[in-house]
C-alpha cells in the first residue's frame, strides 16, 4: 500500500469513528473545508501536508481535543508583542469560538531580554526566521520583521512552500514580490493572509477578497497614511507649519525618525498597489505609480482650500478606464462636506466605488499595535477555520497584466501655487501662456495673507499667485507650467494641487 492510500484510508477511518463529516474534519483538522472532497477525487497532499494532519490526528486521539494550532512569530516589535499577548491574554475566548486552542510556541526576534510584557518562558526561540518558518513546531507563521526582501522575503517563502500558511503585515513585501509569493501558496495548498497589510484595523482585504460578490469596481481611493493624515490635520486645524506638526508627530510617535517614506508618499503606493490588484486583478505594479508627497505643502495651500471649502488630504486613487488603469498618489483638495474630508488624525479611510452598493467607505485606526494585530488575528481566525481564498482575490495565473492608463482630465480641475517675481508683466504673461494652451481659469487668488516666506521658496520681490483651472489635463497643465518657468517670469518650484470629484 502507498503513503497516500495509507494517509487516505486513515483519514477516513478518523471520520467515521468519530462520526464527524468531511468538512468538520477539513476545517478541525486540515485548515480547509474541502480537504476531504479533494483528497476523495485524487488530490495527493505534500509529504508535509499529510505529516502535519496526523499529528493533529493522533494528537486528539491522545487527548481527545482537537490540537492547538500552533503558531511562529517572527517579530516581536509593537505590532507582533501586541499579537502574543492578545493570543495569551485571551485564549480562552477564542478557543470558544473556534473550538480549538491559539497558541504562540515560537518566535524569532532580535533580542532575547527585552522585557515586552508578554510570556515568554514556554516559548521557543530562534534566531533565525527562517528556520522558525520551516520549525515542526508550528502550524502557521506570522511575519511582523518588515522588508521588502531579506529575511522577510526568505523565511515568507520557506514557509508558503511547505505548504504552511503564512500571516503577514508587509506591505512592502507584497507590493513587490505578492504575484509570486501568491503562485507559491496556490501551488502547495497554503492560504496567504495578509488584512493588517493595508490600513491597519480596517478589513479591506478582507471585504475585497470576500465581501464584495460579483461587484465591479470603478475605483478605490482613500487617506492611507497616518501619519500624513496627522500633519495635515493639525496645519488645518492649528495653523502651524509642515515643519513643526513634523516634529511632534515625530515625538509622539506617529512619524518615524526618518520621516521620507511616509511624507514623501511611497507608504501610501504600496498599500494602493495591492489594493488596485485586488480590485482590477490585475498584477501588482508599485512602479507604475504617480507619486507626490506633502512637504510641499504650504499655510498658504491650506488657507486657500478652507476659504474654498475644501480640505487638503493625501490620497492614494486607483480606477480603471478602457485605456488601462490609472494608479496616483498625491496631495489632493477634497470638498468638505465629503465624507473623507472628516476622517481626521492618524485614522485612515477607503473609499471603493462599485456598481451593485456605489460607494463604501471603511474607516478606522490605519496603524499602531492594537489595530493592525487585530487585523492579523483576523487572518489567523480565518485560517483556524479552514477559509480559503485566492491571496489576490482570483487565481494568480488569472491576474491580468497591468496596464497603465495616461493620467486623464479631472473634474474638479487644478490649484497651481506660484511664486511671480513682483514686476509689471508678470500676472499677464501667466495668464497669457494659460490661455495659450487652452486652460481657462475659475480664479486668480493674490492676497497678502498667502505670501509664502522665503524658507518655502519665495522672497522678497516676488508674490504668491494662485490659480484654479477648471477641467484640463495633467500633461497639459505641466507643460504649461514648464514654460511659464522658462519665461522668467517666477520663482521656486511651482505647487500642483488637483481638486478631486468625490
Amino acid at each position: 500500500m502507498s503513503d497516500i492510500q495509507s494517509f487516505r484510508q486513515s483519514v477516513e477511518a478518523f471520520i467515521a469513528s468519530r462520526g464527524w463529516t468531511p468538512t468538520r474534519f477539513g476545517r478541525a483538522i486540515a485548515g480547509d473545508p474541502l480537504f476531504v472532497f479533494d483528497l476523495r477525487e485524487g488530490r495527493e497532499p505534500r509529504s508535509e501536508t499529510r505529516q502535519r494532519i496526523l499529528r493533529a490526528m493522533q494528537d486528539m486521539a491522545e487527548t481527545g481535543d482537537t490540537a492547538p494550532l500552533r503558531i511562529g512569530v517572527a517579530g516581536l516589535g509593537n505590532v507582533g508583542a501586541t499579537l502574543v499577548r492578545i493570543l495569551q491574554k485571551d485564549g480562552d475566548i477564542l478557543a470558544r469560538k473556534l473550538g480549538r486552542r491559539l497558541v504562540v510556541t515560537a518566535v524569532a526576534a532580535r533580542s532575547r531580554s527585552r522585557d515586552r510584557g508578554i510570556d515568554t518562558a514556554d516559548i521557543t526561540w530562534f534566531d533565525d526566521p527562517v528556520a522558525l518558518a520551516k520549525s515542526d513546531g508550528i502550524d502557521l507563521f506570522v511575519e511582523l520583521i518588515g522588508g521588502e526582501d531579506g529575511p522577510a522575503l526568505a523565511s515568507v517563502k520557506a514557509a508558503l512552500e511547505l505548504g504552511r500558511p503564512v500571516v503577514t503585515a508587509n506591505k512592502a513585501l507584497l507590493a513587490r514580490h505578492g504575484v509570486a509569493l501568491a503562485r507559491v501558496a496556490e501551488e502547495s495548498g497554503a492560504q496567504l493572509g495578509f488584512e493588517a497589510a493595508v490600513a491597519g484595523g480596517i478589513p479591506v482585504i478582507k471585504t475585497l477578497r470576500e465581501g464584495l460578490g460579483s461587484a465591479r469596481i470603478a475605483r478605490v481611493y482613500g487617506i492611507m497614511n497616518g501619519t500624513c493624515n496627522y500633519i495635515l490635520t493639525r496645519m488645518g486645524n492649528e495653523g502651524i507649519s509642515f515643519a513643526e506638526c513634523l516634529k511632534d508627530a515625530q515625538a509622539l510617535g506617529y512619524a518615524e525618525a526618518d520621516p521620507s517614506f511616509d511624507v514623501e508618499g511611497y507608504d501610501t503606493a504600496h498599500k494602493l498597489a495591492i489594493l488596485a490588484s485586488l480590485c482590477f486583478g490585475c498584477e501588482i505594479a508599485p512602479d507604475e505609480i504617480l507619486v507626490e508627497g506633502i512637504t510641499g505643502i504650504t499655510q498658504a495651500d491650506i488657507k486657500v482650500a478652507a476659504d474654498l471649502g475644501y480640505r487638503i488630504k493625501l490620497l492614494g486613487i486607483a480606477q480603471r478606464s478602457p485605456e488601462g488603469i490609472e494608479q496616483r498618489v498625491h496631495p489632493t483638495l477634497v470638498p468638505r462636506s465629503s465624507a473623507i474630508a472628516g476622517v481626521d488624525g492618524v485614522l485612515n479611510a477607503i473609499a471603493l466605488e462599485t456598481d451593485h452598493v456605489h460607494e463604501l467607505l471603511l474607516a478606522g485606526p490605519g496603524a499602531g499595535g492594537p489595530p493592525t494585530a487585530s487585523s492579523v488575528l483576523s487572518d489567523i481566525l480565518d485560517i483556524a477555520r479552514g477559509t480559503r481564498v485566492p491571496p489576490l482575490g482570483v487565481p494568480s495565473h488569472e491576474l491580468t497584466p497591468y496596464r497603465r492608463a495616461p493620467m486623464r482630465a479631472h473634474e474638479g480641475g487644478y490649484y497651481i501655487r506660484l511664486n511671480a517675481k513682483d514686476v509689471p508683466g508678470a500676472l499677464a504673461a501667466i495668464a497669457s501662456r494659460m490661455g495659450e494652451s487652452g486652460i481657462s481659469l475659475e480664479s486668480v487668488i493674490q492676497r497678502p495673507d498667502l505670501q509664502v516666506t522665503a524658507e518655502e521658496g519665495g522672497g522678497a520681490g516676488t508674490r504668491t499667485v494662485i490659480l484654479l483651472t477648471h477641467s484640463t489635463f495633467e500633461a497639459v497643465v505641466r507643460e504649461t507650467i514648464a514654460r511659464i518657468a522658462g519665461d522668467g517670469f517666477t520663482v521656486g518650484e511651482p505647487q500642483l494641487i488637483r481638486i478631486e470629484a468625490l
